[in-house]
């Protein structure tokens, strides 16, 4: 019989998904590139849209699927190991492999609170602390979306009020006279142990409707050193670029073979990419219930 930690790594290790973008651009657009591009800087009192190179645009784009797919992506593989999705023309399997985030939620303990406050937050760090190796001295990230950061900021902000402090939590003079008042708290210690608070923006997309935070523990395993979370690839495998010349070629202004009848070209950025979080049980969830107005 697996153990769930088996099962777990079992079950994603060996499924890299592909990630792939595309960029079209017709045979009149590119000798005209960098007109565009000039005209698209504009100036700072009359903004315009900016247009960057289309292979900057590329890259960017690719980039931002691969990171969303490796945090967030939902795998189709079941329990027996066999993929749920099909192409419907050829019969051929169709694997995707699962991100980090949904691999962490499924063995997290979590948390849900109304109200957040600094008991909440000490709840949640003795719960990691009793997953890990060791009970002292051990760093956590705790990955919020905006609506938790600003929940954290408030909550430490109100618990610093009730003790005696220096001053320098809640104000500072600057050289010019001016009084800077507030502060922002990326880390807070309980016990012997740190939190360090990480806003990550890409948490609202999910959770646009409540406070959201992921704790987990990114120490290496003390016994074997294997780091809590790895990427897999092939070598050479991670960013492959491809080009499909159209009529024109590439910059627009080229003879020669072509292959495509189309006055236009394609960029294509491929690659392959896995992620595996092989100790998924330490890490925490915080959230808050669903809110209409989770602003105020």
């Amino acid at each position: 019989m697996y153990t769930k930690y088996t099962s777990n790594t079992e079950k994603f290790r060996g499924y890299i998904s592909t990630h792939r973008v595309d960029i079209d651009y017709s045979a009149m657009y590119k000798p005209m590139e960098d007109v565009f591009i000039q005209i698209g800087k504009g100036k700072d009192d009359d903004p315009v849209y900016k247009l960057p190179k289309c292979e900057q645009v590329l890259v960017e784009n690719f980039l931002q699927v691969r990171e969303g797919k490796q945090a967030w992506g939902k795998s189709d593989v079941d329990a027996s190991g066999r993929p749920t999705l099909y192409d419907n023309e050829t019969g051929r399997e169709l694997i995707t492999s699962e991100g980090a985030i949904p691999q962490i939620e499924r063995f997290a303990t979590k948390f849900i609170f109304a109200k957040l406050t600094v008991a909440w937050l000490k709840k949640a760090l003795n719960a990691l602390v009793l997953k890990s190796d060791k009970k002292l001295g051990n760093k956590y990230a705790m990955i919020c979306n905006s609506l938790m950061w600003d929940d954290v900021q408030q909550v430490i902000d109100l618990f610093l009020k009730d003790r005696h402090t220096d001053g320098d939590f809640l104000w500072s003079k600057g050289t010019n006279g001016y009084i800077s008042a507030g502060a922002t708290y990326d880390t807070y210690i309980y016990g012997g142990n740190t939190i360090g608070f990480k806003l990550d923006a890409s948490l609202d997309i999910e959770f646009p409707d409540r406070k959201y935070a992921i704790m987990v523990d990114l120490t290496p395993d003390s016994k074997t050193g294997k780091s809590a979370m790895a990427q897999f690839t092939f070598k050479n495998g991670e960013f492959i670029q491809n080009t499909i010349a159209g009529v024109g070629g590439l910059n627009g202004l080229t003879g020669g073979p072509v292959a495509s009848r189309v006055a236009g070209s394609k960029l294509v950025a491929f690659g392959y990419a896995g992620i595996a979080v092989f100790n998924p049980y330490k890490s925490v969830i915080l959230m808050s219930n669903k809110t209409q107005n989770p602003r105020f």
